[in-house]
């Protein structure tokens, strides 16, 4: 099992054997042996399609116990997994199968219904992912093997599967394990080639830092499996410790979110700031703006009362059994961070990227520094590169086993981040201070330059703006060498306190005032746009800046 992730893999389902796996909430639960029954299954079917190891099988729909099962039982194979997120487009679907070559495609139903198999002509065959059924073959009588899946799998385990049947592929650190095509804020899907040392090392990390996950612990999986970020933790750190994963398969509305917490009281909760904001804005912060509680909180033996109320409303909301909560994927909102610190909220940010599959820092709740990303964890190297020595802010690029091998089939997108050395430049600008904490500035390419030299940050005006009344979110842009603001209002609000659309453009033109009287000259914002709608999100729930992004640059 030495620096083997599937040697954790098997090792796992063998001392799990009879606990539960995966559960589809409110559904069926499979116990560790029933996902090794079922991944010997996928096995037979894939030998009988004549896939070889190393071939590309794709993967798209909604978190599922199959998904899961699809997921481990293609890399236990010898096959390259290729996750593919299921809002995408069908055409971006179609796109990325046939970039990645991949001759297997296990599709949900809300997905296939609108892709079109004559688009992807080299696929051998299309397996459906809501119960592993046939839905298009090139051979037909693969068909028929399907169907008749449990004689196969009694014939080659006359016995019954064992714990010591289970022996997976025999991988090799280097080896491709996962091409996972990523939509990022600034640029077009690009197929991430990430080998097994790197989903090792991220899940061996977990495994060690984390020690408050024990077997058998619930687990909430609510962000897309497609991404790194909720399968790496979500899904194969809890693996590796014998947890029992619980899958939201439908969008995760907070009605949905609250109800699994309440009932399933999770030891860990991964999140994206939007999630935690939106929480701490609509049912904390509001109460706290209450004119009695502003008075009560001047007092000081009231004041910690009322915050210690207010802390266990807040961690019952998330089941009051996490040990953290790990936020990730953005940057936290400094009102709101600053709130958290204040009532001594388990919670802690971590930093990556899809190129490390994803782990570049973290640091636990209870030494982890404010407005920091954390620490750089132990198997990475860290290189600032700054011009300024004064204020320390440069890109950030990062060195170790958990960098990707790649993009895939190009080569100029590889060369323009990964360096001879080893060194891969995160896109990311940012800091450390002398404990060893990284502390992120903003993105280099979304970095806007001033007419006199002067380095703005969006991101910074944003934080600042998102904090005005009635502002749901927002972003900064170039626009004919000016800064202008594009915001959406929290629309919703506005209409049930009655104010209408004409006093909203006032309110923001306030809102504007008086952050121009925050920000340095050179940074003002000249202009405002409202939008009807919210900005379009990557899966990390980051908004896609290029969508909204001019050409010009200040």
């Amino acid at each position: 099992m030495e620096n083997r992730f599937l040697g954790i893999v098997e090792k796992s389902i063998r001392e799990y054997w009879d606990l539960p796996a995966f559960s589809d909430y409110k559904g069926e639960t499979y116990c560790y042996k029933d996902v090794a029954r079922r991944i010997e299954k996928l096995h037979i079917l894939f030998e009988r399609a004549d896939i070889k190891k190393g071939d590309k099988i794709a993967i798209v729909g909604r978190n599922s116990s199959n998904w899961a099962v699809s997921f481990f039982g293609t890399l236990a194979y010898g096959a390259v997994i290729v996750p593919i997120l299921h809002d995408f487009k069908p055409d971006n679907i179609h796109h990325i199968i046939n970039h990645s070559e991949a001759k297997v495609v296990l599709a949900g139903s809300g997905n296939w219904e609108n892709m079109n198999e004559g688009a992807m002509p080299d696929v051998k065959l299309f397996i459906s992912l809501d119960d592993f059924s046939i839905i298009k073959a090139k051979d037909e009588k693969l068909i028929g093997i399907r169907e008749h899946i449990d004689e196969y799998f009694d014939k080659k385990y006359p016995d019954g599967l064992t714990k010591e049947d289970i022996k997976y592929h025999l991988e090799e650190p280097e080896e491709l394990a996962i091409l996972n095509y990523t939509s990022g804020t600034t640029s077009f899907s690009k197929g991430v080639m990430l080998p097994y040392r790197s989903i090792w090392s991220n899940t061996k990390y977990a495994n060690e830092n984390v020690p408050f996950v024990r077997p058998g612990d619930n687990i909430v999986c609510m962000l897309p499996m497609a991404h790194m970020y909720g399968l790496a933790f979500e899904i194969l750190n809890s693996v590796g410790k014998g947890c029992h994963v619980h899958f939201l398969t439908r969008t995760p509305s907070p009605k949905i979110v609250a109800d699994a917490f309440s009932s399933l009281r999770p030891t860990l909760i991964l999140a994206v700031p939007l999630i935690i904001e939106k929480i701490v804005k609509s049912r904390v912060f509001p109460e706290l703006e209450k004119p009695l509680i502003k008075f009560l909180l001047k007092v000081p033996v009231v004041n910690k009362k009322i915050l210690n109320a207010v802390s266990k409303k807040l961690n019952a909301a998330f089941g009051e059994n996490f040990g953290e909560i790990v936020i990730g994927g953005a940057a936290l909102n400094k009102e709101v961070e600053n709130f958290l610190q204040l009532i001594k909220f388990r919670y802690t940010v971590g930093y990556g990227l899809t190129e490390c599959g994803p782990l570049v820092a973290y640091e636990q709740w209870d030494t982890f520094k404010k407005g920091s990303v954390g620490r750089l964890v132990d198997r990475m190297e860290i290189s600032i590169d700054s011009p300024d020595p004064e204020t320390g802010v440069g890109e950030i690029f990062v060195r170790g086993v958990n960098n990707m091998l790649g993009y895939y089939k190009n080569q100029e997108a590889t060369n323009a981040v990964m360096l001879p050395d080893g060194w891969m430049n995160t896109g990311d600008l940012g800091m450390t201070d002398a404990d060893g904490f990284l502390f992120i500035k903003g993105r280099s390419k979304t970095m806007i330059l001033s007419s006199n030299g002067q380095n703005i940050y969006p991101e910074e005006i944003e934080d600042l703006l998102n904090n005005k009344p009635y502002v749901e979110e927002s972003l900064i842009i170039s626009e004919e060498y000016k800064l202008v603001a594009l915001i959406y209002p929290n629309w919703e609000l506005a209409d049930k306190e009655g104010i209408s659309h004409e006093e909203i453009q006032t309110i923001m033109q306030q809102n504007i005032n008086e952050l121009n009287n925050e920000l340095p000259a050179y940074s003002k914002v000249s202009g405002i746009r409202l939008m009807e709608e919210e900005f379009e999100k990557t899966p990390k729930r980051s908004i896609k800046r290029y969508l909204y992004q001019s050409k010009d640059e200040i």
